[in-house]
């Protein structure tokens, strides 16, 4: 494939939800000029976005990444009104079973108690229970060694993720947008700013505006301008499986201190995930599955938590890929303070599908009108790496 033109005035570097989530706010806030979204594979089957949990939840431990994740749930639940009334989009909601994390220690149950202050101050409908009332909400756990638990049901659960991104990206498209197929392989730099970005094909394509939205390869991208940039792939495990005798109400998105979750799935079957011992940082195309974690590590996790869960089959199993910030757990937004025509959108630590509508938003925003116009994402500049102004986010699965 080849671009229709030499010269675009914005250029996205990556089109899953975060590189569509721009493209469509740059359509909807009437930005007039042209935009070229480039991929290495227009199937998106290994990205982030198609490989994640497709959760959103309100329960972070900042102001900001609350406020996100409200604005997510708001156009994940009229995502039909956003898009004009279009009556090809569906209507889609938020099964709210709610994340529950579980703590087991006195000092995470006190870093729940501070979150949840957060949270319900941001308008959150977070609640702290005690070991006897999850005991009676959810009698399957075992709960000998919990002392506290912090559960949301408003606005928190499970979503048609793909169906937002499909969304995203078809509308965007039908407005203008174009979508190419290749490898952007280098970048042009000249007196501060990117002048072009170079193709696996030889090719060069000028542009006004060049933006990071590479996912897991961001700090791969980054470095065609020069720039650091500390997100690295790390993998994420998740495991389809079918209970023998399933729970008899949802499963909460279970949070476990050991690293694992569960959520409910639908008809007797339920997803797992999670990480375990080390994690460190792997190539962006490593997507190679450990199947003695299944036998060795879950399987046994699960059947301690909810008994139920000795007798279950797994279905199917995958690997994805966190685009993990080591900086802080929190994006990397907006211009670089040196390279001013680069922009980020990067690093989201595993909370991004969540986030790609407020984030998309504020970039466009960024974009056409110089500055944010509805939540202030100032905090996420890249700037801060630069000066060691952490904005760590704690809550990150």
């Amino acid at each position: 494939m080849r671009p229709a033109r030499d010269s675009y005035d914005v250029v996205i570097v990556g089109g899953a939800i975060m590189g569509s989530a721009v493209a469509w706010f740059l359509t909807d806030l009437g930005f007039d000029g042209r935009v070229l979204v480039v991929d290495r594979d227009l199937s998106f089957e290994n990205t982030a976005t198609a490989t994640s949990t497709s959760c959103i939840r309100q329960q972070f431990s900042t102001d900001l990444n609350v406020r996100i994740s409200q604005f997510g749930a708001e156009f994940i639940n009229d995502l039909r009104g956003f898009m004009g009334g279009d009556p090809r989009v569906p209507q889609l909601g938020i099964r709210n079973f709610g994340y529950l994390y579980l703590a087991d220690t006195d000092a995470f149950a006190d870093d729940l108690r501070a979150r949840a202050d957060v949270q319900q101050a941001a308008g959150a409908a977070t609640r702290l229970l005690s070991r006897d009332q999850i005991a009676r909400l959810y009698p399957f756990y075992a709960l000998d060694d919990i002392v506290l638990g912090s559960i949301n049901t408003r606005d928190e659960g499970y979503f048609d993720s793909m169906a937002v991104f499909e969304w995203l990206r078809r509308q965007a498209q039908e407005r203008g947008v174009e979508y190419l197929e290749a490898e952007v392989v280098g970048m042009d730099v000249l007196s501060g700013r990117v002048q072009s970005v170079r193709l696996a094909s030889g090719e060069r394509i000028a542009c006004g505006q060049v933006v990071n939205a590479a996912g897991p390869r961001a700090e791969h991208v980054a470095r065609f301008a020069g720039i650091d940039l500390p997100v690295e792939p790390r993998k994420r495990y998740s495991w389809v499986f079918k209970a023998a005798q399933p729970l008899d109400r949802d499963l909460p998105l279970t949070i476990d201190p050991s690293g694992l979750h569960v959520r409910e799935n639908g008809g007797g079957t339920y997803q797992a995930g999670g990480h375990f011992g080390d994690d460190p940082a792997v190539a962006f195309d490593d997507f190679a599955m450990d199947h003695g974690l299944w036998e060795h590590e879950v399987w046994p996790l699960l059947a301690a938590r909810v008994p139920q869960f000795e007798a279950i089959k797994l279905t199917h199993s995958w690997v994805g890929h966190y685009e993990m910030n080591t900086f802080d757990h929190n994006a990397v937004l907006g211009p670089h303070p040196e390279i001013v025509n680069y922009l980020f959108i990067n690093g989201f630590s595993g909370h991004g599908l969540q986030q790609a509508p407020a984030m998309g938003r504020g970039l466009a925003e960024w974009i056409c009108q110089g500055g944010y116009q509805t939540l202030d994402l100032t905090e996420f500049h890249y700037s801060r790496l630069l000066s060691d102004a952490q904005q760590v986010e704690k809550a990150v699965i």
